[in-house]
């Protein structure tokens, strides 16, 4: 584990998710980048992490959110996102991922439940045959409107 209380590092993933699984914990995931947070971020993660015993929150890299939002992106560094969402209550481990999908990060873990927001359609996922396989389901939450991270950036620049 890093220094950082609560961050799983790529290789730790798989022998915790046993361990919380033995321990007869229910797993939830959901991941994004999470740059600026915002007050939609974190009604999505109080309502995911209602749906089990612990929140495990996947967050793209810096390189990752480069790759997705363009040069300017990320605001925040990886560490400090995840300093940010380990400090919320609801938020119980956080884990960093180089891919542009948590594909790879939900193949190790297994989650009992993968969240999204209402922007995504489960079939339309990736990760949905991935969180299947592993015997979890998809679970699309309700987005909070007119809440973005890209609006934000957007409304600072232009003020």
């Amino acid at each position: 584990m890093s220094n950082l209380e609560g961050l799983l590092e790529r290789g730790e993933l798989e022998e915790f998710s046993r361990k919380m699984r033995e321990a007869g914990k229910k797993i939830v995931t959901t991941n994004g980048c999470f740059d600026i947070l915002h007050v939609g971020h974190v009604r999505i993660l109080k309502e995911s992490r209602k749906l089990g015993d612990l929140l495990l929150v996947g967050i793209n890299s810096d390189a990752s959110v480069r790759r997705l939002k363009g040069p300017d992106r990320p605001i925040n560094s990886a560490e400090n996102r995840a300093e940010i969402l380990l400090s919320l209550a609801c938020v119980d481990y956080v884990t960093i991922f180089d891919e542009p999908t948590p594909v790879e990060f939900l193949s190790l873990v297994k989650p009992d439940i993968h969240v999204k927001g209402a922007d995504y359609k489960p079939e339309d996922l990736e990760e949905t045959p991935v969180v299947e396989a592993g015997g979890g389901r998809v679970h699309i939450l309700a987005l909070v409107p007119g809440h973005s991270t890209t609006s934000l950036v957007q409304k600072i620049k232009s003020d």
